[in-house]
């Protein structure tokens, strides 16, 4: 592969609410055992990209202890490797990242050792799966300056929450409007570029002479006239979790069949860190139609249309349905849980009663078992 990876996975959402309060986008908890940014490692390594930086920020903790081992990605390896980029002072820098743009030019060091003529940038908060070979070969072949995945989407999508672009005959971009309030195309970006590796060491020092920080709107919209932007059309699965409807409704898209079989059965594969747990076990009282229940489970009750992540117990007497249960949960006896995403490491009292009634509820309770 003739070029290197870059993930941006620093940035916070407040429309996450309470999911990200102590954990990244990135970090978040995908199909009962996978991280929202083991899809972008995935598609580097499956298109055979050896070196990749992942840049983070916010409440990066979680994120850096999940990516502690680069193995489970299979960039262990004498060339290239997994690179974890955290925010540093230093006498050039004494402040945060305040963009996408201002955290490759705070990194820049990685593009500059790297020999590799192209970069692929992609962010850590994309569900899907995708051969980044395929790109830079039609952006080799459309002689393009940056090359920008996009997405046409259905009606009913909110697209005013991305960036949407206009395109001419030949798919050049020729308008990029950033979550413009009434959208004139129904065309997104998926916030995945290829460009040359010097065209954007050059970008990135001239937005930071300028003191501009963005890479969407002071790079591409901003010279979506003078240089050469070409959309390339996706058309298998993605999804971007942006908001709590968006994390609910990508989990529980994983419930139909045609979406595990893209992800769990066809090649490629989708890799993550893995956790060395018993099977679920099923005891006497426990029923389960058309959820996921991950290692290291214990079910008395009933669990249906839902998602359980690994080592969540479910007590006696329990209705589970429509629901995300994440890791390390504990389940009290006699408990009705509904359209709710329910945090890890959390204790619901037994007799509990939860229901999203005007849309999906986050339940957010201490851990009693670790109280002193």
């Amino acid at each position: 592969m003739k070029a290197i990876g870059i993930i941006l996975a620093g940035g916070n959402n407040h429309r996450m609410k309470a999911l990200t309060e102590k954990r990244a986008i990135a970090a978040m908890p995908i199909a009962g055992s996978y991280r929202a940014i083991d899809f972008s490692l995935s598609n580097m390594t499956n298109s055979h990209i050896q070196k990749v930086g992942v840049f983070t920020q916010y409440n990066a903790k979680s994120l850096t202890q999940h990516l502690s081992s680069s193995k489970w990605w299979d960039f262990g390896r004498k060339q290239g490797g997994l690179f974890v980029f955290t925010p540093s002072m230093s006498s050039d820098h004494n402040f945060w990242s305040t963009g996408t743009a201002d955290a490759i030019y705070q990194n820049l060091s990685f593009l500059k050792d790297s020999h590799e003529p192209y970069v692929i940038i992609a962010s850590g908060d994309g569900v899907y799966k995708m051969n980044y070979n395929t790109i830079l070969e039609y952006h080799i072949e459309k002689k393009a300056d940056i090359t920008v995945v996009c997405r046409d989407m259905a009606p009913e999508d909110e697209i005013e929450r991305y960036g949407v672009v206009s395109l001419d005959e030949d798919d050049r971009i020729v308008d990029f409007e950033e979550k413009p309030i009434e959208a004139r195309s129904r065309t997104i970006s998926c916030g995945i570029y290829v460009i040359r590796r010097r065209q954007l060491i050059e970008l990135i020092e001239k937005c930071a002479e300028e003191d501009r920080h963005d890479f969407v709107s002071d790079i591409l919209v901003r010279y979506k006239g003078q240089k050469r932007i070409y959309a390339y059309h996706l058309t298998n699965y993605w999804r971007n979790i942006a908001t709590v409807k968006d994390y609910y409704e990508t989990n529980m898209d994983f419930l139909r069949a045609d979406v595990q079989d893209y992800f769990f059965h066809q090649y490629p594969d989708v890799y993550s860190k893995v956790e060395d747990l018993p099977p679920a076990k099923y005891n006497q009282g426990s029923a389960v139609w058309n959820s996921l229940i991950s290692t290291g489970c214990i079910l008395n009750g009933v669990v249906r249309d839902s998602v359980l992540f690994r080592k969540v117990f479910v007590g006696n007497n329990c209705l589970i349905r429509n629901s995300i249960i994440l890791n390390d949960v504990y389940i009290g006896d006699n408990t009705h849980i509904e359209n709710c995403i329910v945090e890890s490491h959390g204790t619901i009292r037994a007799n509990s009663y939860y229901k999203g009634e005007d849309g999906v509820q986050i339940v957010v309770e201490k851990s009693e078992r670790f109280l002193i």
